[in-house]
């Protein structure tokens, strides 16, 4: 009987814990992420949906850079792509340096043809391997067997959009940058009085001079979307998407918009429901670093440490640029860790380790850190506001000057401009953030505003994601605007309309006066005669 009893007791214990126990449906999530950088953010926010017990599928490239095809978080689907620009942006970094007293304009507009034509070999590519994946039936099958819940995918490359539509599936966007351009500019209003294009180089306090410039760089992205991006997409989407479409609409038509952007750093702007930012969502709090890497920075003593990396896309600058950066870091009493993969600079200098890969988180949240030499990159912007380092740009190519410029206007950083990069102007810089306390307490204040939220950017990602799952896509956060034509999204049908009315009605007592004065001049006339 006791026994008994002491069964009964345990199994209500048992039954009791498990129904405190937080109860998880993990869902099923085909992710199609973009390579480079971009997969280094994605990898983050996959971490934390595996960890919450979501099953992870990752279309990747045979020829992937950083994607591997066996992880521990994901299953992945491998396709084969037979080329890459992979060497464009050393080439393109030669040209950009190649006239250091300045570009002329057919050099601009070469270095612009250059990278249209990059951009656009990029999107023929991964169309082709949309239609690869579309064309294989077993494939097809496969994807379609394994009853995904949604779609995550990043749309500066847009065949996760087309292939969430045609397997009739919410769609989530990692996102800042999108087929042609910023995203916000498909998705919010965005009046070009104060919004600034990515590329102008413009601030949202603009001159009469300055808005005719930001309109010129709209028409640069209306190009690039109408005859470079767009048609590249066109046929695929007429051929495997019931009734057609083009990619802005899949855009606009996407159920939440993870933006990876908040307005600490970004200049406020209108933005849309479906839009959730979470900027910064990558950075924690710093780790320890390896005993060898710490010793070395403490080696610094009250001088501190400057790191300096160019992201993933570059190896190295220029060897002549290279050579001039080595040179003022050999002079400098900090010490100096550079991440650097080409040849070894001849003017390096006994303070400076050169390594091939370094923990840039734990580095900047490390408080012997002084001062970031970056290329501009949305992480690297990002994890120097959270950590409170100020900046010091060179940017390249992309939104790199862009992303600088605005922690210049808030006196968080300077940007040097590659073509601009010698001993002097470095070294000049250099001591500026250095020694101007102003830069860094500036940069601490966007930091502390950064951090200052209800929950963190990554809770936010992840209730997002959780939310679309739960509800099976998010359309009541959608505007219907996006279905309207041009002239009736802005009113002029009902303009023309209100116009001609008016035009009617004073033309109608144009004609009543003009008739009632010639029947009194009859009359008059009739008198008189």
């Amino acid at each position: 009987m006791a026994l008994h009893h002491l069964c009964g007791m345990f199994v209500f214990l048992c039954v009791s814990l498990i129904s405190l126990t937080q109860h998880c449906d993990g869902g099923n999530i085909l992710v199609f992420p973009v390579d480079g950088s971009h997969w280094v953010n994605m990898k983050i926010l996959l971490e934390e949906l595996h960890a919450k017990g979501h099953s992870l599928t990752v279309i990747r490239a045979s020829n992937s850079w950083y994607i591997p095809k066996k992880s521990d978080l994901y299953t992945s689907i491998t396709i084969e792509i037979g080329e890459d620009v992979d060497n464009f942006f050393e080439v393109y970094l030669q040209e950009q340096n190649h006239d250091k007293e300045g570009a002329s304009l057919m050099t601009f507009f070469k270095l612009t043809k250059d990278f249209l034509s990059m951009i656009s070999q990029a999107h023929s590519l991964w169309s082709e391997v949309a239609t690869n994946i579309f064309d294989d039936q077993n494939m097809i099958k496969r994807i379609i067997d394994s009853q995904y819940d949604l779609v995550l995918t990043d749309p500066a490359m847009a065949p996760g959009v087309v292939l969430a539509k045609y397997l009739k599936l919410p769609l989530v966007l990692n996102v800042r940058w999108i087929t042609s351009g910023e995203g916000h500019f498909v998705l919010a209003p965005s009046p070009l009085s104060y919004i600034p294009v990515p590329g102008s180089g413009l601030t949202d306090k603009m001159s009469f001079i300055q808005r005719i410039k930001n309109i010129f760089f709209y028409s640069i992205v209306l190009f690039q979307q109408k005859f470079l991006v767009g048609p590249v997409y066109d046929a695929m989407c007429d051929k495997y998407i019931d009734g057609g479409c083009d990619i802005i609409s899949l855009l606009q038509e996407a159920d939440i918009w993870l933006f990876r952007s908040d307005f600490v750093f970004e200049f406020s702007r209108p933005t849309m429901p479906n839009v959730v930012y979470i900027g910064g969502f990558q950075c924690k709090p710093a780790q320890p670093l390896p005993a060898e890497l710490e010793e070395f920075v403490q080696s610094a003593g009250q001088h501190g440490v400057i790191i300096m990396t160019l992201g993933t896309l570059v190896n190295a600058l220029p060897e002549e640029v290279t050579d001039e950066i080595a040179s003022v870091f050999a002079k400098m009493p900090q010490k100096v860790i550079w991440r650097h993969k080409g040849k070894r600079p001849s003017t390096l200098g006994n303070n400076t380790l050169v390594v091939d890969w370094m923990p840039q988180k734990d580095l900047l949240g490390h408080p012997q850190t002084k001062v970031f030499v970056a290329h501009g990159g949305t992480n690297g912007v990002q994890e120097a506001i959270y950590y409170g380092v100020p900046v010091l740009g060179i940017p390249l190519f992309f939104d790199q000057y862009d992303n600088l410029l605005r922690l210049q206007e808030r006196g968080a950083g300077q940007i040097i401009q590659l073509a601009d990069v010698n001993g002097h102007n470095f070294e000049k810089a250099l001591h500026k953030l250095l020694h101007q306390e102003s830069y860094r307490q500036n940069m601490q204040r966007l930091s502390h505003l950064h951090r200052d939220q209800p929950i963190t950017p990554m809770e936010q990602a992840v209730f997002w994601v959780e939310y679309v799952m739960r509800h099976k896509g998010a359309p009541h956060l959608r505007t219907e605007a996006y279905k309207m034509p041009w002239y009736s999204y802005y009113s002029l049908d009902v303009l023309l309309l209100l116009l001609s009315v008016v035009s009617a009605l004073l033309l109608s007592i144009f004609a009543i006066f003009r008739c009632l004065c010639c029947q009194r001049r009859r009359k008059i006339k009739t008198k008189q005669s």
